[in-house]
């Protein structure tokens, strides 16, 4: 055997889009009601996008476990203005959305991307006015709204569920006519899933990515890493745990992250980057 080394360098990775949540909504499960004015939401957006979020996720209808809907009316009324002042200050703006309706004048007010927890589920509509916009979309994987999504967590075997069930709603894009490069998908963290499924999805992140498409993970401050706090700790509190996630998401390769506390995830992908740096240089 030959004692000559030949190194191999690989190519640095990009880091992962931040998107930045904003909830426009009196009811979300750990900010709800702190944005709720338009002009404190648009005052967050832009905080958040000084911070470092590539992408604002505004959002007018709580998507929690009990969470009770809202008609699209409301919701239109609380996120067209946020979204469309956003916008106008050049930051780039995704809609979180269930209905075709809001997705599509969200679009016409400057959003870029829709970000659809339902995967086309809850509105008939969705893929058909998808087809006809210009925008990225997010497709997540989900099985029922939030007064009875824990009631459907029921998998054979998680990963290959979710990967399969992502795969027919990516097949179904397709066959409106909607372009597979503006396709995004997401497991949906905490949609339908126990901690347990959470964990697994997250460990098995290769396995999603093998569709061929960027994909978006959502942790951020949801009640499975509430299990690794003590039992008083506030939603803020699982902050540190997303941005581990963050970072580790951002070593498996996906597209982009959503978080709440868009600095601490910046802090945790700084430090991902340079050690990233150190093995590519």
């Amino acid at each position: 055997m030959s004692n000559d080394m030949v190194l191999v360098r690989r190519t640095a990775r990009p880091r992962p889009r931040i998107m930045g949540i904003l909830n426009v909504t009196p009811d979300s499960f750990s900010d709800g009601g702190r944005y709720h004015s338009v002009d404190d939401a648009i005052a967050h957006g832009v905080a958040m996008h000084e911070q470092g979020a590539d992408i604002i996720d505004v959002g007018g209808e709580s998507t929690r476990p009990g969470a009770v809907r809202v008609s699209p009316d409301e919701e239109q009324r609380r996120v067209l203005p946020v979204v469309r002042e956003l916008g106008d200050r050049g930051i780039r703006v995704s809609i979180d959305t269930l209905n075709s309706s809001t997705a599509r004048l969200a679009a016409e007010a400057g959003a870029a991307v829709v970000n659809d927890v339902s995967g086309g589920l809850a509105d008939e509509e969705m893929f058909r006015t998808i087809a006809a916009l210009d925008t990225e979309y997010i497709v997540s994987h989900w099985r029922g709204h939030g007064q009875n999504m824990n009631d459907l967590a029921t998998y054979n075997e998680v990963v290959g569920d979710v990967r399969t069930e992502l795969q027919r709603r990516v097949a179904e894009l397709i066959v409106w006519g909607v372009d597979e490069r503006r396709i995004i998908i997401d497991p949906g963290l905490g949609f339908a899933k126990t901690s347990t499924h959470n964990w697994k999805l997250l460990g098995n992140l290769d396995r999603l990515e093998s569709l061929g498409y960027p994909v978006l993970i959502g942790a951020s401050r949801k009640r499975f890493l509430a299990d690794l706090l003590p039992g008083d700790a506030e939603p803020t509190d699982r902050d540190p745990a997303t941005a581990v996630i963050g970072a580790l998401a951002a070593q498996a390769g996906v597209w982009g992250v959503r978080v709440h506390d868009v600095e601490t995830t910046k802090a945790a992908l700084a430090v991902w980057t340079a050690w990233e740096k150190g093995a590519t240089e």
